[in-house]
């Protein structure tokens, strides 16, 4: 009689591991086997007050209870965080900052930018307060705290070029954002750059001086989608960006309230919070020109500091990443 032949130890593994895979890769999808979406999974960022009012007010759950479609929050500490997870397929839509995204996109992320949570200022170079750093050529030789893939990078990666210096002149410490704050105030780093809120709370509670500011180095507040999704699922694109929407016109109106709410969900203090919401416009929603070519900046920018690995050139990348449809129909209805 034959013996069927026992499965070794790394077919054994290899199997489990397939099976592994194909399990997270089924949990990890918002729809059915029939395509009807069953769950949307948004971000919500700090640094993104939009997502924040969302999120608090329970519109989104509220919008889609009548769909019978599942409402899940993640947070997003940073760009970086919102760009790994809209790759890996848990999440929906993602909070970023632009030139982020853009670089993200360069390097293959399916993704695009199809609505502007805001106009932010949320970026600057950073210093303590009794610091002998007054200005960006002061940083040569000087450890500076950035999040590698972020605006506040590609801010200080700009304004490095602006003053003659490139990333080898300075010492770059690849730290979140809120890690890049401890660090400045411990003295770990000479230098930060910050990203709201956590700048506006060490410039309020720690005196710490923001050196330098450059309001069109700062990229918007771009709303990601997943491109896969976007193409299955646009009304319900359309959906999410009416909250969006509907967040930018409360927050307006309800600036002290925003700061409750910003507060509340950042663990930060109310004048910390209307601080960082100073520094935000609300009054745009729809990405085109403007945004195309801030985003052409920074791209060029990237490429100057060999940070651009995409195998499209930089105008191309951008004009596959901004899809400005869906924010535009939401104005024509």
């Amino acid at each position: 009689m034959n013996k069927i032949p026992l499965i070794d130890k790394r077919s054994l593994l290899a199997l489990l591991s397939l099976v592994v895979i194909v399990f997270l890769a089924a949990c990890g999808n918002s729809s059915s086997a029939s395509g009807e979406l069953k769950q949307i999974r948004l971000d919500y960022a700090y640094y993104s007050p939009a997502s924040l009012v969302i999120k608090n007010k329970g519109w989104a759950e509220e919008a889609f209870k009548d769909s019978d479609i599942e409402v899940t929050w993640t947070l997003s500490q940073g760009s970086n965080k919102a760009l790994e997870f809209l790759n890996s397929n848990s999440v929906d839509f993602g909070s970023t900052a632009g030139s982020a995204a853009l670089l993200a996109k360069a390097n293959g992320n399916p993704i695009q930018g199809i609505y502007l949570a805001s106009k932010p200022e949320w970026t600057a170079l950073v210093a303590a307060k009794d610091s002998d750093i007054k200005e960006p050529a002061d940083l040569k030789g000087k450890k500076v705290a950035a999040t590698v893939g972020t605006d506040p990078y590609i801010f200080l990666q700009r304004t490095l070029q602006e003053a003659g210096l490139d990333e080898q002149d300075v010492e770059i410490v690849n730290l979140q954002h809120a890690d890049g704050a401890s660090a400045l105030l411990s003295g770990d780093v000479d230098a930060w750059a910050g990203l709201d809120p956590h700048m506006a709370k060490l410039e309020l509670e720690n005196d710490a001086q923001l050196f330098y500011r450059n309001e069109d180095f700062n990229t918007y507040n771009f709303l990601n989608v997943r491109e896969e999704f976007a193409e299955n699922h646009p009304e319900e694109v359309k959906e999410v960006l009416k909250l969006y929407d509907k967040a930018r016109a409360w927050i307006e109106e309800n600036p002290e309230e925003t700061a409750e709410i910003v507060a509340k969900e950042a663990g930060i203090s109310q004048e910390v919070a209307a601080k960082q919401l100073e520094r935000n416009d609300f009054s745009e929603s729809v990405p085109g020109d403007t945004q195309r070519e801030i985003l052409n900046q920074s791209g060029a920018v990237l490429e100057k500091a060999n940070l651009w690995k995409g195998n499209k050139d930089v105008a191309e990348t951008v004009n596959a990443y901004i899809e400005p449809k869906f924010a535009q129909e939401l104005g024509e209805e």
